[in-house]
Formats: C-alpha cells, sequence, structure tokens
C-alpha cells in the first residue's frame, strides 16, 4: 500500500496546530506532536524540519487560513463592523489561533523580525489600502487613519479569545453569550468607523 504523504502531512500539522496552541514554541514536543498524528517523528523533521520551522509553517498556514476566510477589500471595508464580526465567528471557530499568535509575542524580542514578516506586512497594506480606498469613497469615516482602524479591529475581535478572565469580570452577562459579545463587537467597531447602522 502506497504512503499517502499528503494525508500524513496534514495529521501533523493539525497535530502541530494543537501542540503549539496549547504550549507554545519553547514547550511544544514533537514526540507528542508524532503521536497525535499517528506517525513516526522522523516523518516530522523529513517534511517540516526542526520545531522552530514547524512553528514557522504552523503559524504561516494558520494567518493564510485566516486571510482566505475573511478578506479585508473595499466591499468589506463598507461595513466594517461586520468584517469584525466575520473575524470574531473565526477566531470563534478556530480559539487556537489568537493563543498561536500570543505565543509568537511572547517569543520575540521586541524589534525581532516574526515569522513571515514582509509577507505579512504587505499583506496588512493591501488591508490598509483597502481601508483608505473605502474612506476616499465617503463609506467610511476618515477621522481615524486606515492602519489606526485596522490595528483596531484585530485587536478588539481577538481580545475575546485572549483574555477570557477580562471578558468574565467586566461582561459577565455577556461571558456566556458569544453571540452577544459578537454584536457588542459590531457596534462598537461600527461606531469607531462612524457608522451608525
Amino acid at each position: 500500500m502506497a504512503w499517502d504523504t499528503a494525508k500524513t502531512k496534514r495529521l501533523i500539522l493539525d497535530a502541530a496546530v494543537s501542540e503549539f496552541a496549547a504550549y507554545g514554541p519553547e514547550a511544544a514536543r514533537m514526540d507528542r506532536i508524532a503521536a497525535t498524528a499517528g506517525v513516526n517523528k522522523e516523518r516530522i523533521y523529513s517534511y517540516f524540519g526542526n520545531k522552530r520551522q514547524m512553528f514557522a509553517i504552523v503559524l504561516t498556514t494558520e494567518l493564510e487560513r485566516l486571510a482566505m476566510a475573511v478578506p479585508l477589500d473595499e466591499k468589506a471595508a463598507g461595513d466594517l463592523g461586520e468584517y469584525a464580526g466575520q473575524v470574531f465567528d473565526y477566531h470563534r471557530a478556530h480559539p487556537h489561533f489568537v493563543r498561536l499568535l500570543h505565543w509568537e509575542g511572547l517569543h520575540t524580542t521586541e524589534g525581532e523580525p516574526v515569522v513571515a514578516e514582509e509577507e505579512r506586512t504587505a499583506h496588512y497594506a493591501e488591508k490598509i489600502a483597502a481601508l483608505a480606498r473605502t474612506q476616499e469613497s465617503g463609506r467610511l469615516d476618515t477621522r481615524l487613519a486606515p492602519r489606526e482602524l485596522l490595528y483596531s479591529v484585530i485587536v478588539l475581535a481577538g481580545w475575546w479569545f485572549a483574555t477570557p478572565q477580562l471578558r468574565r469580570m467586566l461582561m459577565p452577562d455577556l461571558d456566556n453569550d458569544p453571540d452577544g459579545q459578537r454584536a457588542a463587537l459590531v457596534r462598537l467597531v461600527r461606531h469607531l468607523s462612524g457608522d451608525a447602522k
């Protein structure tokens, strides 16, 4: 029977996402990834390299998945609150994503380049440009710079999942109400972006 390399890589990648989200890049263990994926640890090294390289691949893959699932173009920028709601929905379905970003931040020295920094910066520049064009067309408030709006949306949509303890203390009525959390986020971002919907 032929070895299904694509399936094996997918199993390893899925196991690595869970491992790195739970333990971070330093405490994650390749043997646990191998056991979870049901493969020999040597396959991980041959397909993905060492642990640092594996974390980079995991993070890059997850960033690409988010970018594909929730693109920000001029149409989406026209209702930035709803776009934030869609990012919230993505994080709700993929809670590991925010954890991976936090692990990256915790294990990166200030000013040190991060995984795929140039590509990520270019991707964010495209989003900022879409926001700027939407502002120029009059469909988005111009009181905040496009980069400020984008940063706010990213932070506001993700922080619900990064610090659930704050959510519980500040908004106990919404703690177990993800639909209410989403509605609050959408209202807040619409207010920030000058959309009175």
